[in-house]
């Protein structure tokens, strides 16, 4: 099938063979044809494959064949993410243009007042997160009333995120009479429940039944210790010779610690987590697809929904503990027939997590050794002992292992002291006797006060002489 038997009209075809596609994916000849002849959607489909345009184009199509009455937006589409609101965006802008039509995004994180003079100039299509809609909303500067189509994209996550208050304010707001698309990467209980609520005979489609990850993403694992996952990592990707690479971590520390770290290895990092600023983050996306920054660590929150083209490589280096977000996270590799990999680095704690994602995708990842890294992997010559390691705990004198397990006896004896220590505020073994501890105190705030008297005349005559 070619996108010329979608029925879209000439201009938007011209805007489809500008981007390079020849022909619609799975989701976008399905949905395409169904929306466009009126019926609501409940969508289901791997992400990266196409998933915004197929809802995008029919959007366009039918909106741009009779104009809008005012300056209040007829379609409005919400995301979980500002990242994903910026990308959807520009995707639906690409089109919108074609027709003299006029789209913009409201999202959190940057100042209102820009995005408030934008909706007074007047739009058709909105894209918005939840939070900064409802804002501008309630100060009366959007009004909702003229919405004829409500989309909402990357569904799971917005719930996920504990969107559902903000999402139930919205629907508030919109028509009851209104044509509704609900499109996620996976069906959740809770997605659901909201598909149930808020659509209308819909068409359900879901493309790769039984699949949730990319046929396009070869997957991988390492079982490693902890401690050892950064050391690791540099090994991979400076003896891989990797290029553009983002990693997931669990938290926002985590992303900055990782990042300094590489960057202390002359590698170039840069992290991105919902901490930083959105200017901030704007500029290290823009830097990373420019390939100004070779590797970008990420929390879950911040990568969902980033389309990145040519990523060959997505490293977890802590798994999700939500098996879902494992799909999410290696699909932002492997997209638009690319091939990639999906790097996991797995320690003892996270191995009921890959067990849980390996249910749910039905089949095992292949577990791949590094030698000298991953557990049970064969240590190299010139490491004495690595304690943990099976084959290093053969081999090491069992001198050796002695001195190795005093060292950590005695850290850890250090380590229980000082927290002692701290947590009674009173060097152990030493008593004072209140009365002294007081006369000390009242002694030592007359020598403080008197002592402070010569210092006020030279701090005064240094404030005339600045002036």
């Amino acid at each position: 099938m070619s996108f010329d038997q979608l029925g879209l009209r000439v201009e938007l075809l011209k805007a489809v063979k500008n981007k390079g596609y020849t022909s619609p994916t799975s989701i976008q000849a399905r949905a395409i044809p169904v929306i466009l002849h009126g019926r609501d959607v409940f969508a289901r489909a791997q992400t990266g494959t196409g998933k915004t345009d197929a809802f995008a184009l029919p959007l366009v199509e039918i909106l741009s064949r009779q104009n809008g009455k005012g300056r209040h937006p007829r379609a409005l589409v919400l995301t979980p993410t500002r990242e994903l609101a910026l990308q959807v965006g520009e995707c639906i802008k690409t089109y919108a243009r074609r027709v003299s039509m006029r789209c913009t995004v409201v999202h959190g994180g940057v100042r209102i007042n820009p995005q408030i003079y934008r909706l007074r100039r007047g739009i058709d299509i909105l894209v918005a997160t939840p939070g900064r809609l409802l804002d501008l909303a309630y100060r009366g500067h959007i009004n909702l009333s003229s919405i004829e189509f409500l989309v909402f994209d990357e569904a799971d996550r917005m719930l996920d995120l504990g969107f559902s208050d903000e999402i139930s304010g919205i629907l508030d707001l919109v028509p009851d009479e209104r044509r509704t698309m609900l499109f996620s990467a996976t069906y959740t209980k809770q997605v659901r429940v909201l598909a149930g609520k808020i659509l209308h005979d819909p068409e359900q489609m879901e493309m790769t039944p039984g699949k949730t990850a990319a046929e396009s993403v070869a997957q991988k694992v390492h079982l490693v210790d902890s401690s050892s996952k950064r050391a690791l990592l540099i090994h991979l990707i400076t003896t891989g010779n990797w290029t553009r690479i983002l990693i997931f971590t669990r938290t926002k520390h985590g992303a900055n610690k990782l990042t300094e770290k590489l960057a202390a290895q002359g590698i170039s990092a840069a992290a991105l987590h919902s901490n930083k600023s959105q200017s901030v983050r704007t500029r290290t996306l823009e830097e990373f697809r420019k390939g100004e920054v070779r590797i970008l660590v990420a929390t879950d929150v911040a990568a969902r929904g980033l389309d990145i083209s040519n990523l060959p490589f997505v490293v977890n280096y802590d798994m999700p503990s939500v098996p879902e977000d494992y799909v999410h996270r290696i699909g932002r590799t492997g997209r638009a027939g690319v091939s990639g990999i999906a790097v996991s680095l797995v320690c003892n704690d996270e191995k009921p997590y890959l067990k849980a994602i390996e249910k749910m995708l039905k089949q095992k990842i292949p577990v791949e050794k590094v030698n000298g890294y991953t557990e049970d992997s064969d240590v190299p010559d010139f490491v004495l002992f690595r304690p943990g390691n099976a084959s290093s705990e053969k081999k090491a004198d069992t001198d050796l292992k002695d001195i190795v397990a005093r060292r950590n006896a005695s850290k850890k004896r250090l380590q229980t002291g000082t927290k002692k220590t701290k947590g009674s505020g009173k060097t152990p073994g030493k008593k004072s006797k209140s009365g002294a501890g007081k006369r000390n105190h009242k002694a030592g705030k007359k020598r403080s006060l008197s002592g402070s008297r010569p210092s006020k005349p030279s701090s005064r005559g240094k404030l005339r002489s600045g002036r």
